[in-house]
């Protein structure tokens, strides 16, 4: 999610020395305040409980290392309006229903996230094959035209989109003539609302957004570590969107991506 970032508490437990029995378990716990850092402060009492148990990378013989992790955030927003909108029938047609009762006000939408990674590396002559994924599922408090975390309160008829979202990320980085040198296939998906399907988004009746609409993305690219902290990355990103019956959406939009970076890390 975009600005995951955030205020708040961690507590660490990561053992150090080598001959400890949890040498190889590391487990994150924390409060945060849920809004990111795009919000110009906190505007609620809610905060969501973020934690992560992780194997650090394990050698299993000289050839293969191996890691992996099970995240979970757990928290949500206040609404401070009555409406609420969920994904449901209204009339046998899908569509985004609103809860307007005025009990609504001061309760919870869910910000839930669930999710498990996997990393394994095959070392060879040149440097390594690496494979690494993660997926990632839950449910979002958007809005009617974004799945993004709102930073600001609500006001008048606005009220909190709950969509169940899942989505996943897979590396294959191959090393190429030397540690220096290293190809990258990426795949991934994103569906910020796993309960509505391509065509009934902006079918009639309904009221679905692109906000609703579920993208999976294939990139090659190229990467030259020109120092420890320097590298250079060539990358083209080739996104397709789910075909719709939304004004725009109709077919697969033109957006394929060519970016040039320099990164640095300090």
């Amino acid at each position: 999610m975009k600005s995951e970032r955030d205020l708040g508490a961690m507590l660490t437990l990561d053992a150090r020395k080598d001959n400890h029995p949890l040498k190889y378990l590391k487990v994150d716990v924390g409060m945060f305040n849920g809004q990111g850092i795009n919000a110009a402060g906190d505007f609620d009492n809610t905060k969501d409980f973020i934690g992560r148990v992780s194997l650090k990378p394990k050698k299993l013989n000289k050839t293969f290392t191996l890691s992996c992790g099970i995240s979970m955030l757990y928290g949500g927003l206040e609404n401070n309006t009555k409406y609420r909108f969920s994904t449901g029938l209204d009339g046998g047609i899908k569509t985004q229903m609103v809860d307007s009762a005025l009990s609504n006000i001061g309760t919870m939408s869910p910000r839930k996230y669930y999710g498990g990674d996997l990393q394994f590396r095959i070392a060879n002559k040149v440097g390594s094959t690496e494979l690494r994924g993660e997926y990632i599922r839950g449910q979002q408090p958007g809005l009617r035209n974004t799945s993004e975390t709102p930073v600001a309160l609500l006001t008048g008829n606005e009220g909190f989109y709950n969509r169940h979202f899942d989505g996943a990320y897979f590396y294959l980085l191959q090393n190429i003539f030397s540690v220096k040198h290293q190809l990258l296939v990426k795949y991934d998906w994103f569906d910020p609302n796993t309960k509505v399907s391509s065509q009934e988004i902006g079918a009639a009746g309904a009221n679905f957004t692109a906000a609703d609409i579920k993208y999976s993305t294939l990139g090659i690219g190229y990467i030259n570590y020109i120092t420890p902290n320097v590298k250079a990355v060539l990358y083209y990103a080739m996104p397709v969107n789910e075909k719709t019956q939304l004004e725009g959406f109709t077919s697969d939009v033109s957006d394929r991506v060519l970016t040039c970076r320099l990164q640095f890390r300090f």
